[in-house]
């Protein structure tokens, strides 16, 4: 019987040594990598576990040194250096916390002038910390009052000064008067220095003189 011409007589079958020489290949250099990342990881927890032990045995110096430290510490002068600690901070709290009028009334009488004077004065501090004035007076005249008010927009620690109730006397010509004002913080605050000083204002109306006989 014949073959059909299509179906050849003879054939080679195709060699696999190659695909298999690559595939050996590939799991040689994986293995290789394989070692290699081992065997750094291996030399890190070395380095890790040597560097702890070289921390602990510092610990335990430190620790020593502390303790020897201790024992040469004198107790009575620690404690005695706490209570004066102690005492140095609340006495800076108390400073801090303490009202003074001195330098409020240094400064009023700096910019009041001469023929204005007050008959009530009242000093209020809210829980803020806000501190109100108020109080009643008398001024020689008109221009003595404007020249206080003047004195107060100055000076910049006497704020919001509203002279009201301004009141003139027709025999003499004399203003009395209410103020309501805000004080700078600063001005009742305890300092161990003056921190007020401003020109005495001057006012263009004549002040009264006084003769003393001797």
């Amino acid at each position: 019987m014949a073959l059909p011409s299509n179906i050849p007589t003879s054939f080679v079958p195709h060699s696999t040594t190659a695909t298999h020489g690559l595939r050996v290949d590939l799991t040689s250099i994986f293995n290789f990598f394989a070692y290699i990342t081992l065997g750094v990881v291996f030399l890190l927890a070395i380095g890790i576990f040597a560097y702890g032990r070289i921390l602990a045995s510092n610990q335990s110096a430190k620790d020593a040194e502390l303790a020897q430290a201790e024992k040469t510490i004198d107790s009575e002068a620690a404690e005695n250096f706490v209570r004066l600690r102690n005492r140095l901070t609340s006495g800076q709290e108390l400073l801090t916390n303490h009202t003074a009028f001195s330098g409020f009334f240094t400064l009023l009488e700096t910019l009041i002038p001469s023929n204005t004077r007050f008959l009530s004065l009242h000093l209020s501090v809210d829980s803020t910390g806000t501190v109100k004035l108020e109080g009643s007076g008398t001024a020689k005249n008109f221009n003595a009052l404007a020249a206080a008010s003047t004195a107060f927009a100055k000076d910049g620690r006497i704020k919001d000064a509203i002279f009201s109730d301004i009141v003139v006397n027709p025999k003499n010509n004399s203003v009395s008067f209410a103020l309501s004002a805000y004080l700078d913080r600063e001005l009742i605050a305890f300092s161990p220095k003056s921190r007020v000083a401003a020109p005495r204002i001057t006012t263009p109306v004549a002040t009264s003189t006084a003769t003393s006989t001797p």
